[in-house]
């Protein structure tokens, strides 16, 4: 073990007993590279973060600018700044009318903590409903939130009220009622290992809590910004969410996140009691120019144009006896295997080999694949030949 090893492994507490552990020196394009000069494929975009690959210029030159004028100046929502006026603006034009006042926040989990308590605030009712296998963050109301009881166990009590319904599952809408707050479910579910919907259920889920007036929450913190073809999931359905939250890619690698309603909601938030909801770094002025520098550059350079292109691509190489199942939408990707151990071996064999994919927290029996929207037809061609030989080594 070397110095490093020995500082992450003792210095930096630990998420699980087995860490990927290898060591990046550099980052740039859809690479990472250790310090000797090894070169890894990237193929899970740092689990969905890097959708325009590593180390843009444009996004670059957007931090570098920022930096130069100022840092943080103040707490969330007191002083007027260029950077997060502007990324505000540019979000709400590329969202439906209704959806048109951001609050910015720290992260995905934080996005929808927000999201939750501007639901109650404006109901005045305490219900959530939420989905069996879903996955929304791991603080105390994303986790309460979530559909994967063995996360949630060791931390109980979690929020009281909660109920779980099946992902997909029209007949069991019926339990939305007067009584509900608000339904938060992912429009695709990742950890879960890539569920996707139909566009009848989700239309119907969007006409049952209008029934009954109740708030729906898309938590599109993964299949977000780009990532389905589409710059929102939702839009592939043709339903439009109450609130929505947005984290991962939204940031270009900076840490921010978003939850986004109508103005005549968010306004709740600033009365009865005042500061509703507040963070101290939410709208951090470097994290937004990042944020809104990753919007441009998805639209110059047309990156959504691309992803179905790639997808099918990587699912047409991809074919081997000993895949279960494939469940795709964009370039998000679960192949499953029979057994965990298959996926395990897979991924490090992948990993010795230069390619990064990697596992999923509630689903043991798929490995993941959601690499950068700019990755190219020879690099899938590369990554996807590292992953058949390690399948077959599996």
């Amino acid at each position: 073990m070397n110095y490093s090893e020995e500082v992450f492994l003792h210095k930096l507490a630990q998420t699980t007993p087995y860490p990927y552990n290898i060591t990046i020196e550099k980052a740039q394009g859809v690479y990472l590279y250790a310090p000797d000069g090894k070169r890894y494929i990237d193929m899970i975009s740092g689990i969905g973060v890097s959708s325009i690959g590593h180390g843009n210029p444009h996004v670059i030159q957007a931090i570098k600018s920022q930096v130069d004028k100022h840092l943080h100046v103040m707490v969330y929502g007191e002083f007027i700044q260029h950077s997060p006026n502007a990324l505000a603006e540019k979000l709400t034009s590329l969202l439906p009318a209704s959806l048109n006042c951001c609050y910015f926040v720290n992260s995905g989990t934080e996005a929808n903590e927000g999201a939750l308590k501007l639901a109650k605030r404006v109901s005045g009712r305490t219900e959530i409903i939420s989905m069996r296998k879903s996955y929304h963050g791991s603080t105390h109301g994303s986790l309460s939130v979530s559909g994967n009881e063995m996360k949630k166990a060791a931390f109980r009590p979690l929020l009281p009220d909660v109920r779980f319904l099946n992902f997909n599952a029209i007949e069991e809408l019926e339990a939305i009622t007067e009584k509900t707050a608000c339904v938060i479910v992912e429009t695709v579910q990742g950890d879960a290992g890539v569920r996707i919907p139909t566009k009848e259920y989700m239309q119907a889920l969007r006409k049952k809590c209008d029934e009954h007036c109740v708030l729906l929450i898309f938590d599109e913190i993964q299949c977000g910004m780009g990532r389905t073809g589409t710059l929102f999931a939702f839009e592939q359905f043709e339903v439009v969410p109450d609130i929505l939250t947005i984290g991962k890619a939204f940031g270009g690698g900076l840490p921010i996140g978003a939850f986004i309603a109508h103005q005549r909601l968010m306004k709740t938030l600033t009365y009865d009691p005042p500061l509703g909801h507040i963070t101290t770094f939410g709208g951090n002025p470097v994290c937004c120019a990042s944020a809104l520098a990753t919007l441009e550059v998805m639209e110059q350079e047309n990156l959504l144009a691309g992803v179905e292109k790639k997808g099918q691509l990587i699912a047409s190489f991809l074919q081997h006896p000993r895949i279960k199942e494939i469940r795709r939408i964009g370039l998000m990707f679960a192949i499953d295997f029979e057994t965990a151990d298959e996926v395990n071996s897979i991924v490090h064999y992948a990993k010795q080999k230069g390619v990064i994919c990697y596992w999923f927290l509630s689903h043991p029996n798929s490995f993941r694949i959601a690499p950068p929207l700019i990755i190219s037809e020879e690099e899938i061609r590369e990554a996807c030949a590292i992953i058949l030989e390690a399948i077959d080594k599996a």
